[in-house]
């Protein structure tokens, strides 16, 4: 009987013990994650309505299913989102893994409803307003599990996992792997020895430093990735009324001028709630999330810039870590908020100024200040001129009471260096989902497990 360690238990672990259960694996599997039991992490912001620090570990960014059990619960079914994985394996081998693992994302109660999966007269209409203005309109259709749900679905895997023979340590930390002779024998989980046959990291976008590290320390192959940095805007509903409707999502992607950076949209969250997340080193950085039943009056979404980075730097996660931890204390350590016609105007945003407008945050908690002030120029430059090609597809988009919310930030590993197996240079040592540089989302990240658990099934 084989031992398989899954350090990390996000989508790409769950799936990948998931779909060895489904092949009938006689493996002895066991999943070490040092958050804790889906059912046992609750964020007390909930009831204070301020960020509590929660220590040793944000709930929000650990435990069971990582930050998607709290996510806005987005599943894209398409290959062209999410990632790099389908470069690795080949588009149409992605596109059926998605769909397949799609299937069992509904077999545990995911919607079925899928948005934006047909063309209609008012997509073609905002697909040409988007060409017009520069941008690219990405077709990916949608199932939307929101936050409470997503909850559910995450509790019934891990009860799944559980009854079936899947060990899972909660409340562990991995902090070193073990490596001898080129070959990967296992981890050390809170000073202790776990020895195993086949090492899976997955350890997720929070873990994707600790991987970094580990490939620094232990010469597991890598080569330099991309980083996202940008900002999450908010909106009045009316404003994204029609793009809502019609698609739910819109992913939309240009190369404004100057420097033509990519910039993209990402998470939108319709009727939805600006929230903050931490990081282990007390890092505050912002994301968003919608319920199916509970709705603010706003939409909330991501537009993030990428850069890449070559010789001599080697390091774009301590880069955009840098970028938050400048953005952190400007805000006192909480996320930091501005209205576009103040940075048009070139002045701070007052923090009595956000109750003389339409449009009231959700996140209650964050401190008006100037962003500008933090993110790097280019950068702020390329969202700018975003906004603006934005604002000829969502007339009203730029307006002077849209807010922006500081840092927005995507840890993308430095790219893992993996055949077609995921097999890496260290023999026995795999590396999958958002901590590997592969995938960017709950979807893929999931889809990368099914492919992995295939891979395992026939060595």
């Amino acid at each position: 009987m084989r031992k398989i360690l899954i350090i990390g238990a996000g989508p790409a672990g769950i799936f990948t013990a998931l779909e060895l259960i489904k092949l009938g694996s006689n493996d002895e599997i066991t999943i070490v994650e040092q958050g804790h039991s889906i059912e046992n992490r609750t964020c007390p912001k909930y009831k204070t309505k301020e960020c509590m620090h929660c220590k040793p570990y944000c709930n929000i960014t650990s435990g069971f299913s990582g930050a998607g059990a709290f996510s806005d619960g987005k599943l894209s079914l398409s290959h062209d989102v999410g990632g790099d994985f389908p470069t690795l394996v080949g588009e149409q081998v992605a596109q059926d893994f998605i769909d397949y693992t799609d299937k069992i994302y509904l077999e545990f109660g995911a919607d079925t409803k899928v948005e934006g999966a047909q063309e209609t007269p008012e997509i073609r209409e905002i697909r040409k307003a988007a060409t017009i203005a520069g941008l690219k309109l990405v077709d990916c259709p949608i199932r939307h599990l929101g936050t409470e749900r997503a909850h559910k679905l995450y509790y019934d895997i891990e009860q799944y996992l559980i009854k079936n023979g899947v060990k899972i340590l909660f409340d562990k930390n991995c902090s070193d792997i073990i490596i001898e002779n080129g070959e990967c024998k296992g981890a050390v989980v809170d000073g202790t020895n776990i020895y195993a046959d086949e090492i899976i990291v997955a350890t997720g976008r929070k873990g994707a430093d600790w991987l970094d590290e580990m490939c620094r320390v232990h010469g597991i192959g890598r080569e330099a990735g991309v980083v996202d940095i940008g900002v999450r805007v908010e909106v009045r509903n009316e404003i994204m009324e029609k793009v809502n409707k019609a698609l739910y999502e819109s992913k939309l992607i240009g190369y404004p001028k100057p420097f033509r950076n990519k910039v993209r949209t990402f998470c939108q969250n319709p009727g939805g709630f600006v929230a903050q997340e931490n990081y282990d080193n007390n890092l505050a950085v912002v994301n968003g999330h919608s319920y199916k039943e509970l709705k603010s009056n706003n939409t909330n979404l991501a537009i993030l810039c990428s850069s890449r980075f070559t010789y001599p730097f080697d390091d774009p996660i301590a880069y955009a870590q840098k970028v938050g931890e400048m953005t952190n204390m400007l805000a006192n350590d909480h996320i930091l908020v501005q209205r576009l016609g103040d940075i048009k105007a070139g002045k701070r945003t007052w923090q009595e100024e956000l109750s003389q407008t339409n449009l009231k945050p959700t996140l209650e908690d964050a401190v008006a200040g100037d962003i500008t002030a933090a993110i790097p120029y280019r950068t702020m430059v390329c969202i700018l001129g975003f906004i603006e090609q934005m604002d000829k597809v969502v007339p009203g988009f730029a307006s002077d009471e849209t807010l922006l919310y500081a840092p927005e930030l995507k840890f993308y590993s430095n790219r893992v260096k993996m055949d077609k197996d995921l097999n890496t240079n260290v023999k026995h040592l795999h590396c999958l989902g958002d901590a590997s540089g592969w995938t960017r989302g709950l979807m893929m990240s999931s889809a990368m497990g099914v492919y992995m658990a295939r891979k395992l099934m026939k060595k």
